[in-house]
């Protein structure tokens, strides 16, 4: 009893929180207004269940390799549904993160930036799988919108010459930019806007602020260049259109 009387606190303020949400929306008449508070109820019962698996798995390279699968493969459905549901796009998409975060992680195990652990592969392979698909999704929702809006010119480019991937070629580097840009931002402002989370986790669990600051560095330059890989390989897979795409939902 006195350990759920611990979650009291915790239960009203994110009843609160999920509440003011819905009230925002529901004033301003935004669709969908009740999916963020939806969101919050699953994103809980995700954690609790993942919590309550992890505390005995995290040790286990095993468990530890399947839980990152399972991640990955959630990540992938779910950014391609963003981004336009089709078994091309799953493949595109799926590639797209596979090499970016493959790269990436083979980077920080094989320089040593990180030991190579079952509890480090799960807490940085968690946040790198977790930021890739967030830019997969912006880059291919932006390139579509991009190309949709500017398809007068992608049209006159076609009947100059142009091949479809040099007609959307200015598109599409604009795409992957825009992509990128949440992800620049917030690590230009680490320690000024922010702490990001895995700092702050570290601290908590802890780790002294100079070993936690090594860590978060090292999550910050992984979620960059996983993110480049991804938006560039995503974007580049959807370049070459000669039909006006259909705006993402």
């Amino acid at each position: 009893m006195p350990e759920l009387a611990a979650f009291v606190p915790t239960l009203a303020g994110v009843g609160l929180l999920m509440a003011l949400a819905v009230a925002v929306l529901l004033a301003f008449r935004v669709p969908s207004r009740f999916s963020p508070a939806l969101a919050i109820l699953r994103g809980a019962v995700q954690l609790a269940a993942v919590s309550f698996i992890l505390s005995g798995v995290i040790t286990n390279p095993v468990w530890v390799a399947t839980a990152l699968l399972v991640m990955f493969a959630v990540a992938t459905v779910s950014a391609t549904r963003r981004v336009g549901w089709s078994w091309q796009h799953l493949g595109l998409v799926g590639g797209s993160m596979a090499a970016g975060i493959a790269a990436t992680l083979l980077i920080i195990f094989a320089t040593g930036a990180i030991g190579f652990t079952p509890r480090y592969a799960l807490a940085i392979g968690g946040i790198v799988i977790g930021n890739a698909m967030t830019v997969a999704v912006l880059a291919g929702r932006r390139f579509a919108e991009s190309v949709h809006d500017h398809w007068d010119e992608v049209e006159g480019w076609l009947a100059l010459g142009a091949s479809a991937r040099q007609a959307t070629l200015d598109l599409a580097r604009r795409s992957v930019h825009a992509a990128l840009i949440p992800a620049t931002d917030q690590t230009r402002t680490t320690g000024l806007v922010t702490l990001p989370g895995a700092f702050v986790g570290a601290i908590f669990g802890g780790i002294s602020p100079l070993e936690a600051g090594r860590f978060q560095i090292v999550v910050l330059a992984a979620i960059m260049a996983a993110g480049a890989v991804t938006a560039v390989l995503v974007v580049a897979q959807l370049a070459p259109v000669r039909v006006r795409p259909a705006l993402p939902r």
